[in-house]
């Protein structure tokens, strides 16, 4: 627990209040194991609570950092011209059925006298992708985040996605996939901007 909430380290109540939840979770866990119909405690379950709650801990590290501040590094460049960070893996958890949902975000902007490298871009999207989401708002924050950051004259976002809800469970639909956009500024008042964007997306 003090690997994933250092601020607890110097802090044994609020330590003590962490691991007080985290056996809560174990608990449950073990009490859903058995109401679908397993034993929690047979050979090969004993150590699934404790795995379960790892990994939540892990696909939700996004809400124990700001993303966008990984766009505060940025470089003074005369660049007038669209940049396009595509094929960005991205994991997710839906929020309504805490099951996966994974993809690739395709981000884009336009400078105005503002860069940041192109690995701060990959890890600001998968900030905000590892917490309870939906795609919809995963799209806007990324957005959102670039205009607030690099105020670029322009910016767009795509995510395409297969969400576990749809394909593994209620309808079943294995083959869809999910496509959101947002745009701002020369993106969203130019067409010639949108068809340069998709069809660098498409090469």
């Amino acid at each position: 627990m003090i690997k994933t909430f250092p601020e607890t380290f110097e802090n044994p109540l609020e330590l003590n209040k962490k691991l007080e939840q985290g056996n809560h979770i174990m608990d449950a866990v073990k009490d859903l194991i058995n109401l679908c119909g397993d034993n929690p405690h047979r050979d090969g379950m004993q150590e699934t609570p404790y795995r379960v709650l790892k990994a939540f801990l892990e696909y939700t590290e996004g809400y124990r950092e700001d993303p966008k501040l990984h766009l505060k590094k940025t470089f003074d460049v005369e660049h007038q011209g669209l940049v396009l960070v595509k094929d960005i893996d991205f994991y997710s958890m839906c929020e309504h059925h805490l099951a996966p949902f994974f993809g690739v975000a395709h981000v884009g902007y336009i400078p105005n006298k503002k860069i940041t490298g192109l690995s701060k871009i990959a890890r600001m999207v998968e900030g905000y992708a590892k917490r309870f989401q939906v795609q919809e708002r995963l799209t806007t924050q990324i957005t959102e985040a670039i205009e607030e950051i690099l105020e670029p004259k322009g910016t767009m976002v795509v995510i395409e996605a297969r969400h576990m809800c749809v394909c593994g469970r209620g309808i079943k639909k294995s083959n869809s996939s999910t496509t959101t956009s947002s745009v701002r500024g020369v993106f969203a008042d130019k067409q010639s901007a949108r068809d340069e964007f998709l069809s660098l997306l498409h090469k």
